[in-house]
């Protein structure tokens, strides 16, 4: 979420603004660094609801703040059929490894215990499916022989704060297709 108001503000994702930002639990991280950033922020607490009660009061919160586009980071909990079609096709995730391979939680413990060479993060548009959704974008990071979750997270981090305002950039461009499951890159625009 910094690294994306960082780019907004910067001007590396033209045209655009964080409008709000939303979190489930009051005492989040990102809630205090938003503040700082002098950036909107609401928490919207699940306290018992179903997913997709809760996923209701965060649509009509988005609404309100005109939201086009949402990013997902951090948000560790899978959203609703019908929060996906009210902004299917308008929301991605970031994800610390080279989808489709280890997706959900602790993708670098997986890696690692997989004795992969390489992994990476991926930029995806969420849709029903647990990390499935069309890859924007990916970066590629090396397993490293003395790595542990820790070392080879906060390598992957670093390319997630890269790659997140470049892919939401493209994406915010329009310069893609989708096709069936793939993200195809286009010349729109140049």
């Amino acid at each position: 979420m910094v690294a994306l108001a960082g780019a907004v503000r910067e001007g590396r994702i033209p045209r655009a603004e964080v409008a709000v930002v939303i979190s489930d639990k009051p005492c989040a991280e990102g809630l205090g660094k938003a503040r700082e950033l002098g950036l909107k922020t609401l928490v919207i607490e699940r306290s018992g609801r179903s997913r997709e009660e809760h996923d209701r009061e965060i649509v009509a919160a988005l609404r309100e703040c005109h939201v086009d586009l949402v990013c997902l980071a951090g948000y560790m909990r899978l959203l609703s059929l019908y929060f996906i079609q009210i902004y299917r096709g308008r929301i991605l995730n970031i994800h610390p490894s080279l989808l489709p391979a280890f997706p959900g939680l602790h993708a670098q413990k997986q890696a690692l215990h997989h004795g992969v060479k390489w992994t990476g993060c991926s930029v995806h548009f969420v849709d029903e499916t647990l990390d499935g959704g069309p890859i924007v974008a990916q970066r590629v990071v090396p397993v490293l022989d003395g790595d542990t979750d820790a070392s080879l997270a906060a390598r992957i981090l670093v390319e997630e704060h890269r790659l997140y305002p470049e892919a939401v950039s493209l994406v915010l461009r329009g310069d893609y297709e989708v096709v069936g499951r793939r993200v195809l890159g286009t010349t729109k625009g140049n």
